[in-house]
């Protein structure tokens, strides 16, 4: 079956947060751009291709049986995530008791530290960290405390093990979410990097919460580790939490779930997270996935990958070549870059807003990084076709970093 990774789609009337805000109130979303320049939405974590054949065939099957009531996930849900998490991840244990719909991963996190936590409690994140990791626990009642990721001498992020440890030790922190692959940064770990950080998780009696949604787009030459497979301790200290929504860009029709193999932590969280008596499944986000962990899906995948390091390859290239002052360490995951622009705004006497607003001027829809705790960074996001990358840096290199 072939794939559709060239075709620019117009999003635009089609419930696509990431071009129908652009240019409205509020300072969320970019401004619109000036008059002569097309939109390039390159902001929002979701991608400009067409989703994969097999998975409106089996929404358009399932909707031409003209009755939605009340359901329960079919066996073949349980046997689909088994099958994709043996495949893709190299898990062999994996029952269907362990695994627990989530209407998305934040919700999931945020159940997690309710049964770790009390208000009020410390919680381990790193730096940079995820906008939504930040709104959430927040809002939920928790504080942060950041461990910054450091870059070594070939620019790869790596956790601060000591940073770690003296604050898990000084300031009494039980929690932790753990992002892997990393956003922003698209660092995919290593597996000593899991195995000593659950380690230190272990040493000081650390419950974990695992976001591994960006676990399927991992780019040429890495590979995922799940958190839950460095040991046992770690499996039984470890909430993972997974989707088809990143991977297979289905955001919209909301579906996510946990992997849970201890039952007693299984038992609260299930318990914690029906209290809203929201967080329950829509009978097509189920065929949804159905119909992404097909065959055709993992091909589908890899495909996807391949084109995502094409595009990485690009734009870090061009980067490079094109525009001094900025740094990028390349991605090993996601399809997400995190620029820092610190000296090209020293050298420029400007800042990192001033830039941001040139990009959207020409329409090149790039992300604020200062919410993400990068405090000179853009985010930028390359799930596009190639050839509107290839725009992209070609109005930025004209028009914006032409001083």
């Amino acid at each position: 079956m072939p794939f559709d990774f060239t075709t620019v789609m117009d999003r635009r009337g089609k419930d696509a947060i990431a071009v129908d805000l652009v240019g409205k109130p509020g300072g969320f979303a970019p401004d619109a751009p000036k008059e002569g320049f097309d939109f390039i939405p390159m902001w929002v974590a979701d991608m400009n291709f067409p989703v994969l054949p097999t998975i409106t065939d089996a929404l358009q099957t399932r909707i031409s049986h003209p009755a939605f009531g009340y359901f329960s996930p079919s066996e073949e849900y349980y046997n689909a995530i088994i099958r994709w998490q043996q495949t893709r991840n190299s898990v062999t244990d994996l029952r269907p008791e362990h695994i627990g719909y989530e209407n998305g991963v934040l919700g999931g996190v945020v159940s997690a530290m309710n049964i770790f936590c009390s208000r009020g409690d410390r919680v381990l994140v790193h730096a940079p960290t995820y906008i939504g990791f930040t709104g959430s626990l927040e809002n939920a009642g928790y504080k942060l405390v950041h461990s910054p990721l450091v870059q070594d001498d070939n620019g790869i992020w790596r956790m601060n093990f000591a940073d770690m440890e003296e604050k898990l030790k000084n300031q009494n922190i039980h929690a932790a979410v753990f992002c892997s692959p990393h956003n922003p940064t698209g660092r995919v770990w290593e597996r000593w990097e899991v195995e000593q950080v659950m380690a230190l998780f272990q040493k000081y009696d650390v419950q974990v919460v695992s976001d591994e949604i960006w676990s399927d787009i991992i780019l040429t030459g890495h590979r995922h580790t799940p958190t839950q497979s460095v040991s046992n301790d770690a499996r039984n200290r470890t909430v993972a939490l997974y989707a088809p929504s990143k991977t297979f860009n289905l955001a919209g029709l909301v579906g996510s779930y946990h992997i849970i193999y201890n039952d007693a932590l299984r038992h609260r969280h299930l318990k914690e997270s029906s209290l809203s008596h929201y967080n329950s499944m829509n009978v097509l986000s189920m065929h949804a996935l159905l119909g992404a962990y097909q065959p055709e899906g993992y091909a589908w995948v890899d495909a996807l990958c391949q084109v995502i390091t094409k595009n990485v390859d690009y734009a870090c290239d061009f980067i490079a070549h094109n525009f001094p002052g900025i740094r990028v360490s390349r991605p090993q995951g996601t399809y997400m870059l995190f620029l820092d622009c610190e000296d090209w705004c020293k050298t420029h006497n400007t800042h990192v807003g001033q830039l941001l607003k040139a990009g959207w001027d020409v329409g090149v829809g790039w992300q604020d990084g200062r919410p993400f705790h990068g405090p000179h960074h853009i985010r930028m996001n390359l799930a596009l076709p190639l050839s509107r990358v290839q725009e992209a840096m070609a109005r930025l290199q004209k028009y914006v970093f032409c001083k």
